[in-house]
């Protein structure tokens, strides 16, 4: 861990949206798992982004207490995505501490697919969260009206729109669907305002904390690797904006958690 150290054990960190089988953790990855093991990290979700990484997620929080992992195809890689892999996917949401179908969805910004096939895959495994009764973790990115309209015609309401960067508007609406908010590093970045004008809009029992990490660090760390401990400078952002204390924003953000996921622990 470079940079200052911060001190945030007064606070449940959450970190609903985690990579931490991806290789920039590989020099110190068992440093986090002990910050799980320790409850200096109170809940991580490990998060896969297509079926080998998925396996990897699961296999990294096999073992670990109040870690767990998702299973999915990120529209980046949805033109590899075929109906062997929508069974591997099956099979891997069967196993224990499999508690979300993600991270799914599409992305318009970078386009690393076509658009046909992220729409496919994506409405694949709608279905199968559907089918499964599973949250989704969706993924958006110069999309919201398209990744709205998919999940409005699928008709699956259970789950977070990750990293969320949209509008007020669209806050509301996928809310009033039902779903939680991801809100990660982004929300301490000085020119967000808008992000910020949304976590305060919008109700704290809809919010969920992340990091995304190793990317989207918060300040002070932007330019550098993110990770699940930094999730504690997204909860203090959270809560200025809310005007509470960051030690009740962290138990609510946990219930939050808790409550999308289904977990016991």
């Amino acid at each position: 861990m470079s940079g200052p150290t911060p001190d945030f054990s007064e606070l449940r960190l959450v970190d609903t949206h985690a990579h931490i089988s991806f290789p920039q953790f590989d020099s110190d990855r068992e440093r986090v798992i002990a910050q799980i093991e320790e409850d200096s990290i109170s809940l991580l979700v490990e998060v896969g982004t297509n079926v080998e990484d998925s396996k990897r997620a699961f296999e990294t929080v096999r073992e670990l207490k109040n870690a767990f992992f998702s299973a999915g195809v990120h529209p980046h890689d949805s033109s590899g995505l075929d109906p062997d892999g929508i069974l591997s996917l099956e099979s891997l949401l069967s196993r224990e501490k499999a508690v979300a179908v993600g991270e799914i969805g599409l992305d318009f910004f970078r386009n690393l697919s076509p658009a046909d096939s992220q729409f496919r895959a994506f409405r694949e495994q709608l279905l199968l969260a559907a089918k499964l009764d599973l949250p989704i973790i969706v993924h958006v990115r110069n999309a919201y009206p398209e990744a709205y309209k998919t999940i409005l015609e699928c008709g699956h309401f259970k789950g977070v729109i990750h990293a969320f960067s949209g509008d007020l508007e669209y806050a509301r609406r996928f809310v009033d669907l039902g779903f939680f908010l991801g809100i990660g590093g982004p929300i301490t970045y000085k020119r967000n305002e808008e992000l910020r004008n949304v976590v305060r809009e919008i109700p704290l029992e809809k919010l969920v904390s992340e990091t995304d990490c190793p990317y989207l660090p918060p300040v002070p760390f932007r330019g550098k690797r993110n990770e699940p401990y930094y999730v504690g400078y997204v909860i203090e952002e959270i809560a200025a904006q809310k005007e509470i204390s960051a030690a009740k924003c962290s138990e609510k953000l946990f219930e939050n958690a808790v409550g999308l996921f289904s977990l016991t622990l």
